[in-house]
């Protein structure tokens, strides 16, 4: 077993008695919050403090990205999702207690390491240059999926509420991320659903005008159908309900298949009712 380099913070390991607080998906946040509690597999929450735990993560995000979703991955380690940015990142995990299976995942950027990598992730997607004045408090979020069989919301709660403590722990204010909208509807591969969400949520959530962002690879949502009477996904639908702002048209990654819409959420935005949930203030 191999150790990572010292982490840019501290790492705290974060535990929750039981995982499934709601029973409906991942991203219906206030309807959950609101619901019985529902028992299910107890979960763990940690940071990843070893390179076979990091492969744990990446072996998760290709079981999701490519062998569910489609993507066409160049990895070095065959069925591993992993990138130039993933050495440089920290690695939440949830686990399964009983079995201690990795359910859940996301990377997480800080700025000192986004210095030393020389960008983020997102910066291959979009120009970013508006936001030079966040970059000092802001960490990138990445890569975040949960096992099929735990989709329950109890796995992306436990990941919100580690993220959540991290950032005030580091006095860090602000996350951006890609939020990938898939491709293929109705079993062909179309940009209509993307161009749809986009039509809908730039004019109920879009960041004032100086955050805005351009993409590298516009999906050509002016050549698309954005009619269609289509909900964002549960991922999104969360962030949303989080105060997330939607920073501008979506970009169009080939190889994830995916419609990329760039997002901004602070811990200052937070409802106060997650705010509560999440941070206990």
């Amino acid at each position: 077993m191999r150790d990572l380099p010292t982490p840019t913070f501290a790492l705290s390991p974060v535990s929750m008695p039981r995982g499934s607080l709601h029973r409906p998906d991942a991203g219906e946040l206030a309807a959950s919050l609101a619901a019985p509690k529902v028992e299910r597999a107890a979960l763990q929450v940690c940071w990843a403090r070893h390179a076979d735990e990091v492969r744990q993560a990446q072996r998760l995000r290709y079981q999701v990205f490519a062998d569910e979703m489609g993507a066409r991955l160049n990895t070095p380690v065959p069925g591993h999702d992993i990138d130039l940015f993933d050495n440089y990142c920290e690695h939440l995990l949830v686990r399964d207690a009983a079995s201690q299976e990795v359910v859940g995942t996301y990377r997480v950027l800080t700025p000192a390491q986004a210095r030393r990598v020389g960008s983020t992730y997102s910066d291959t997607e979009f120009d970013l240059v508006r936001l030079r004045g966040l970059r000092e408090r802001m960490v990138e979020l990445g890569r975040s999926c949960v096992h099929p069989e735990h989709r329950h919301g109890g796995v992306i709660m436990a990941l919100w509420g580690a993220l959540a403590e991290f950032m005030v722990r580091n006095q860090l204010d602000t996350m951006i991320g890609c939020a990938s909208i898939p491709m293929l509807h109705n079993g062909m591969v179309s940009g209509d659903v993307a161009a749809s969400i986009w039509q809908q949520l730039k004019s109920t959530h879009l960041a004032p005008i100086e955050l805005h962002v351009r993409p590298r690879l516009p999906l050509p949502v002016e050549q698309l159908d954005s009619s269609l009477t289509v909900e964002p996904p549960a991922l999104i639908k969360g962030y949303l309900r989080l105060g997330a702002k939607v920073l501008g048209a979506p970009a169009w990654d080939p190889d994830f298949n995916t419609a990329d819409l760039p997002m901004l959420m602070r811990i200052g935005d937070l409802p106060a009712r997650y705010r509560k949930h999440f941070l206990g203030a």
